[in-house]
């Protein structure tokens, strides 16, 4: 299936010219594609981020629709370019250095062919290594995403078990040693705009616990295991819910557990953060 569309995501930023020339080099291929944006606002270098905001956003898009995801410290070194296939039947293409960890890890990806970087590229690109998101990504994702070659066409497979995972240990239900049911899981991603912190421990999960609106938890956060917020916390179904500047447990966007502040941000009110090494434990403590 031929969506014609291509989502572009990277670290780059809008500041200067790139991805004016990625969209070039996209349209220079096929100008009947459509060129969107997940996000260029990637903290640079930040492959766990950029492989959460993929998960985050893919589904929303229709089956066919090609992303290509630039977040690549190791540019021009001998990491693999590769497209993956998913389960859902989108294609993504992206170094193979940890950017599909959340969908591997759902089991959303299906298969992966491996680029060619000295053919299948940017013709008059072979004496430049730095741009790959240019030259290559974009170059073959158009290509994907106007049907100017197929899937299959790349020859070269990868099996899902040998691409890159970055280390993700998914949000689970447990019970303490004295029985108590507690959830555990890592802060994946900040709510850039707002200071929410949304946990990796999905509804599914949660809904264990059995709670209503208006129970609270113990919400223990910790960097590389030093606590560094230690409350208990209301669970709600929104932010008014609590008073302004007051703290919260509610589910986010992505169907997982999250942490805000009404009118406030969590993250900056008291100093935590995400990313790999925050975790957080949310305890049901006795009545």
């Amino acid at each position: 299936m031929i969506s014609r569309h291509l989502v572009l995501q990277t670290d780059f930023g809008l500041q200067d010219g790139a991805v004016s020339s990625m969209r070039g080099v996209a349209y220079g291929v096929a100008d009947n594609i459509v060129v969107s944006d997940l996000t260029h606002g990637i903290t640079p270098f930040n492959i766990f981020e950029g492989s959460f905001r993929l998960f985050q956003t893919f589904r929303y898009w229709q089956a066919g629709t090609v992303f290509v995801s630039v977040v690549d410290p190791g540019v021009g070194s001998n990491r693999l370019s590769i497209i993956a296939k998913t389960t859902t039947g989108h294609y993504i293409v992206t170094p193979d250095n940890g950017t599909l960890s959340h969908l591997l890890t759902n089991g959303l990806i299906e298969s992966a062919r491996v680029i060619d970087e000295t053919t299948q590229r940017l013709p008059g690109s072979e004496k430049s290594a730095t741009f790959h998101g240019r030259d290559i990504y974009a170059f073959n994702g158009a290509k994907l995403a106007s049907g100017q070659t197929r899937f299959e066409d790349y020859r070269q497979s990868v099996s899902v078990d040998d691409l890159v995972r970055l280390p993700i240990t998914p949000g689970r239900y447990q019970e303490t040693q004295y029985g108590q049911p507690q959830l555990v899981g890592n802060i994946d991603i900040t709510d850039v705009n707002f200071g929410s912190l949304w946990s990796n421990i999905p509804i599914s999960e949660f809904e264990k616990l059995n709670l209503v609106y208006g129970d609270t938890l113990r919400v223990q956060i910790t960097h590389h295991d030093h606590v560094l917020f230690d409350e208990v916390l209301p669970y709600v179904h929104t932010f008014t819910d609590v008073n302004p500047g007051e703290p919260l447990i509610y589910i986010d966007s992505v169907y997982t557990v999250a942490f805000g502040v009404h009118t406030g941000s969590f993250e900056q009110t008291y100093h935590v953060g995400a990313g790999q090494n925050w975790a957080v434990v949310l305890t049901k403590e006795a009545q």
